[in-house]
């Protein structure tokens, strides 16, 4: 059991195993209708984080799951991170957390059970840190390992976050650095230095629990997590979700030093480019930006990534402070600014 590495019986990890957006668009697309629920305040209709079902008492339902194959290793840390990932969607909602259950697959012909035990007992760590419990779940005999959460939360609907309601003038913040998807793939492939797998472990299971502070900011316009689509697919979200266009710092945008490194290495996993290819064509870069080295970067798939938060500019100096009481000094400054319409959905300057 010592010896076994998680990477090696998946063919993707993390969230890097996402379906890239323009396939997705495909699946769900559809022709019926259902049935209007005027009690359902964020479902199907938006490309948001969780759905969200509005209890008649001023309170509202967040309901989300999410669940990937091994993005690291070790099973413990594994189960960290898959349950850190499924509790940000309450987050990014505004939302608190209060309970999850379990979603497993495991090929028990070929990896022993005790390593599933190890990757609950990483989901149950994180569920604690998150004030939650783990109160059951599912589990299936499957080829590949899988697992993850389906995660409940409650949220005063005043505080209720979507990633569809930023406006134009809006400052953009990022809570996370980028380039846990270029760290992982050099994990799989023996490359990456023991020196940067410390890091690389804390950043995939830090919650995100800042953004239930965040919902109850009025001028925190919209908010979503920062996952399998990078970067540049959740911001693009955001802003045609929104009818309205970004522009973004790669200068001040935060990055990994170490995914740097590897970028340049070309090392990175192949959902980078089925990102690229499914929504290349709304990004402009402005003269002076290292295209080659953003390509690597900003359509990087993340796991459990920063939250992505569009602020009015009067509310600037609250989130700050928020920010920096949950401990982000390092990601207090703004990455860029919502815009009006323009050609290009994103612009990287």
């Amino acid at each position: 059991m010592d010896t076994v590495k998680l990477t090696r019986y998946s063919h993707g990890g993390g969230c890097g195993c996402k379906i890239s957006p323009a396939v997705l668009d495909t699946i769900l697309k559809s022709n019926s209708h259902a049935p209007v629920n005027k009690r359902l305040l964020v479902g199907n209709s938006s490309k948001d984080d969780a759905a969200v079902y509005d209890l008649d008492n001023g309170m509202a339902l967040i309901s989300t799951t999410d669940f990937f194959m091994p993005i690291v290793d070790d099973p413990f840390s594994f189960g960290r991170i898959a349950s850190a990932n499924a509790i940000s969607d309450v987050y990014a909602m505004g939302g608190k957390p209060i309970l999850a259950i379990a979603i497993l697959g495991w090929p028990v012909n070929t990896l022993a059970p005790e390593l599933a035990q190890q990757v609950l007992e990483g989901a149950r760590q994180i569920c604690a840190e998150a004030g939650i419990p783990l109160a059951g779940g599912h589990s299936i005999d499957s080829p590949e390992p899988i697992f993850g959460l389906s995660v409940n939360g409650l949220v005063p609907i005043d505080n209720l976050k979507q990633n569809n309601t930023a406006k134009e003038g809006d400052l953009i913040f990022l809570t996370k650095p980028l380039g846990v998807g270029i760290l992982t793939t050099a994990q799989k492939r023996d490359l990456l230095k023991p020196e940067y797998l410390e890091q690389l472990l804390k950043q995939l299971g830090t919650l995100n629990n800042v953004g239930e502070a965040l919902g109850s900011i009025e001028g925190v316009h919209a908010m979503t997590d920062v996952t399998g689509f990078g970067l540049l697919g959740h911001l693009i979200e955001m802003a045609d979700g929104s009818g309205i266009s970004a522009s973004i710092s790669y200068a001040a945008t935060p990055i990994i030093a170490a995914a740097k490194e590897y970028a340049a290495q070309k090392v990175g996993p192949d959902a980078t480019f089925r990102n690229w290819n499914s929504y290349g064509s709304k990004v402009g870069f402005a003269p002076g930006v290292n295209v080659i080295e953003a390509f690597s970067i900003l359509p990087d798939p993340q796991t459990n990534g920063g939250l992505l938060i569009a602020v009015d500019p009067a509310s600037k100096e609250t989130v700050q402070k928020i920010l920096a009481d949950y401990g982000l000094v390092d990601f207090t400054e703004p990455i860029g600014v919502m815009t009006a319409r323009e050609e290009k959905t994103v612009t990287v300057a």
